[in-house]
């Protein structure tokens, strides 16, 4: 809200489709002191309520928010953001090397350190770390859980595993880690999400290497509403993210989420990607969601004063969120990029989907039955979003077992399943 973010922002990405939004809270911002006297936490209220407001202009647009606890580097002497102060335990170490986001991660011990205390769960003004982090997490679950479309929380932004990182460099990962110190993270932090809101999804993360290929051993949480967030950047091949290997490393960051998935039942989310204005990574990346029909979140619409970001506007999609969303405040060709047609709801099972920016052509395939066998009632229907920027002139329909119930060049097009039909396929094109 603060950087200018609004309504005219909201109506710009419902527009052009995007029907989430990963909306951080800085933990330091919610909880900058420690516990009074009375040992009860001083939250910030006005700070929730700017966030609540934000939330609520997205929801008027149809759009649904994830809340996201997000970091990076920890805290500002890192250089970095996320935890407040007073639970910034570093030893008394001086925090050198400075070499910014992310190499500070690898190089400074003070930022290890400081990793290790939360990790171990060690008291900070009495308090033990983990335990203030779990009763913030109840505190935004309590004032958002009647938010209809807030659709979950989000963790921790990319959980960094401190001085223990080197064993995760191994493309098998690092399993003492995930399986213990970071799953009863996540499990203490989602019971105290539970004693709030028992119905919206909790999204746990991986240990931030994943994003570049490494395995996960993250342990089942137990909880029936659970999500596994995670993201796809690629830190290898001098070539940057042209180079052949950060096109393997990122397909083999999708299979992991795969296996995870298969192991655990949590459904799986990317929520962050990009962070440049390499499109044909973009690409590549969108395209291997499509691939394996997982849901994605760009990073990010805004700079929005990150101090982690790279800028001005080179990560994000508008470059000033205090300025109209139009003309050269819009970085069009990454936007026209990131706009593609998707399916939002489908009315069974589906089987395959893909887009191709250069022809304009989407392809949807799906079975008319759910994943348990039984076939959906006729009267729900299938919802796929085409948006403009990709069809100026309007687009065609050609579908097979089904018929279109929306009217010409709808924004969302509906499909209603013919009376036998076990499968439907679907081609939108340019007129």
């Amino acid at each position: 809200e603060d950087t200018g973010f609004g309504a005219d922002d909201a109506r710009f990405l419902h527009r052009h489709g995007f029907n989430t939004l990963r909306l951080g809270i800085i933990y330091k911002g919610l909880e900058p002191q420690p516990p009074g006297s009375d040992g009860r936490p001083d939250y910030r209220r006005g700070y929730l309520r700017s966030v609540a407001r934000t939330e609520r202009v997205l929801a008027k647009r149809k759009i649904f928010t994830l809340l996201d606890f997000h970091q990076d580097l920890y805290n500002e002497r890192f250089e970095g953001e996320g935890w407040p102060d007073w639970q910034t335990l570093d030893d008394g170490l001086p925090a050198e090397p400075k070499l910014g986001f992310p190499g500070n991660y690898l190089a400074m011990p003070a930022l290890q350190r400081a990793y290790d205390h939360f990790w171990a769960n060690d008291p900070a003004q009495g308090v033990p770390l983990q335990e203030a982090y779990a009763a913030a997490w109840r505190k935004v679950a309590r004032r958002f859980e009647r938010r209809p479309r807030v659709v979950g929380y989000d963790l921790l932004n990319e959980p960094w595993p401190g001085s223990a990182f080197p064993t995760c460099l191994d493309p098998a990962g690092c399993p003492t880690f995930d399986s213990g110190p970071l799953t009863r993270f996540s499990k203490r932090t989602i019971a105290a999400i539970r004693e709030a809101d028992r119905r919206k999804l909790a999204f746990y993360e991986p240990n931030v290497l994943f994003n570049s290929s490494a395995q996960t051993s993250h342990g089942d949480t137990g909880d029936p509403r659970t999500g596994f967030s995670f993201h796809v950047y690629c830190l290898e091949g001098g070539g940057g993210f042209t180079s052949p290997v950060c096109a393997v490393n990122e397909a083999n960051v999708f299979d992991n989420a795969d296996d995870h998935a298969e192991r655990t039942g949590d459904a799986s989310l990317v929520t962050e990607f990009g962070a440049s204005n390499d499109l044909p990574d973009t690409r590549r990346i969108i395209d291997l969601a499509d691939e394996h029909m997982v849901g994605w979140q760009y990073w990010h619409y805004c700079d929005c004063d990150d101090p982690t970001t790279t800028g001005p506007g080179v990560q994000s999609v508008v470059i000033d969120p205090s300025r109209p969303p139009r003309a050269g405040n819009v970085k069009r060709a990454k936007l026209k990029l990131l706009a593609r047609p998707f399916p939002q709801a489908v009315a069974g099972t589906p089987t395959r989907f893909s887009f191709d920016p250069d022809t304009g052509v989407f392809e949807l395939g799906y079975s008319t039955r759910g994943p348990d066998g039984d076939r959906f009632p006729r009267r729900v229907r299938t919802e796929v979003r085409v948006p403009r920027i990709n069809y100026p002139d309007g687009y065609r329909v050609d579908v097979e077992g089904a018929s279109v119930s929306s009217s010409r060049d709808a924004p969302v097009l509906r499909l209603k399943a013919e009376r036998r039909a076990g499968d439907v396929g679907l081609t939108v094109a340019p007129r």
